[in-house]
């Protein structure tokens, strides 16, 4: 589904809410008084985290796989690379059509991603990283004219996740800011789509890790640039974009700031969503707590913030809240 480089418009994000909206969770928006207390602003979580599969990656991952069937009746198959929550997302979706699912996967990828992914018969590929999933899935997908089904640059995934800034705005009419997590940066691209129609002053604010920092780099540069990508709780963020993806000139145009987080920051964050306000949030899902509580200052703002995951390992969760104790 990537030939097609259309930008996707509020259109297909309203259709996108319209062919889901019987399909997925409408996930809560959750005041934080700790956080707001902490940051000084009115500060909203969207539990993206209790979304079908345990992220928002099913709302883009459905609404690609239902725009298929409609489109190519006779398909089979399909094809992904994932850090794991969106080939979860992917595998359901399929799953539920009656298609098949191929993803390629990185080592990286947390044990519990990897036994649901089983569970559901998707057929895995393991590589070393990310980069080398993504690069080998496009590949077979250019060699033997698979379906590739992309994690973020994907016009349908993009409307998909962007009915997260519709359901936020409509709950929440007088939000002015949104953070949201970035990694290759479909959501981003998404809600900033919903926001700019809702009011083109309510400013979106992404957040991405330290250890993988590609929009903080591309942005820096004006261009995609590839970058060195470490070890990092925000496994799910992990890897280099496709140096063509639409995202970055849609980052480009509709974000006001990226921020990379550190190691530390994540786990304080991951820490502080559960001792503070009772939610399990896998390190991807809480870089926008660490972003406002570590530089992003949101003062006097009223800030809608995305857990956008919670597929963590238990013995990961238990290191980290052991380390980093209540926030």
């Amino acid at each position: 589904m990537t030939a097609s480089r259309r930008i996707p418009g509020i259109g297909d994000v309203h259709e996108a809410a319209r062919r889901l909206a019987s399909h997925v969770v409408r996930t809560p928006l959750v005041h934080s008084p700790y956080l707001s207390e902490r940051t000084g602003a009115d500060v909203w979580l969207k539990v993206e985290a209790l979304q079908i599969t345990g992220s928002f990656k099913f709302r883009g991952a459905l609404n690609a796989v239902m725009r298929l069937r409609q489109q190519r009746p006779d398909l089979s198959a399909i094809l992904t690379a994932s850090a794991g929550n969106h080939g979860l997302a992917l595998a359901t979706a399929a799953s539920r059509a009656g298609l098949r699912t191929r993803i390629y996967l990185p080592a990286t990828a947390p044990h519990a991603k990897r036994a649901r992914l089983a569970s559901l018969g998707a057929e895995v590929l393991d590589r070393p990283s990310y980069d080398d999933a993504e690069n080998d899935a496009r590949e077979e997908a250019a060699r033997t004219g698979a379906t590739f089904v992309s994690p973020y640059d994907d016009e349908e995934v993009i409307a998909g996740a962007g009915t997260v800034g519709l359901e936020m705005l409509e709950d929440r009419p007088e939000l002015d800011t949104i953070v949201v997590p970035v990694g290759g940066g479909g959501l981003i691209a998404g809600i900033g789509v919903a926001a700019r129609s809702h009011r083109a002053s309510v400013a979106v604010h992404g957040a991405e890790a330290g250890a993988s920092p590609v929009f903080t780099s591309a942005l820096a540069a004006g261009r995609p640039v590839v970058v060195e990508v470490r070890e990092t709780l925000a496994d799910g963020l992990a890897g280099n974009m496709d140096p063509a993806s639409r995202t970055f000139g849609m980052v480009q145009t509709l974000v006001a700031s990226v921020t990379a987080v550190d190691e530390a920051a994540i786990a304080a964050a991951m820490s502080s969503l559960v001792y503070r306000d009772r939610l399990v949030v896998e390190g991807a899902g809480a870089v926008g707590v660490a972003a406002l509580l570590n530089g992003l200052d949101m003062r006097g703002r009223r800030v809608g913030v995305v857990l956008s995951g919670r597929n963590v390992d238990e013995a990961r969760l238990r290191t980290v809240l052991g380390s980093a104790g209540a926030a």
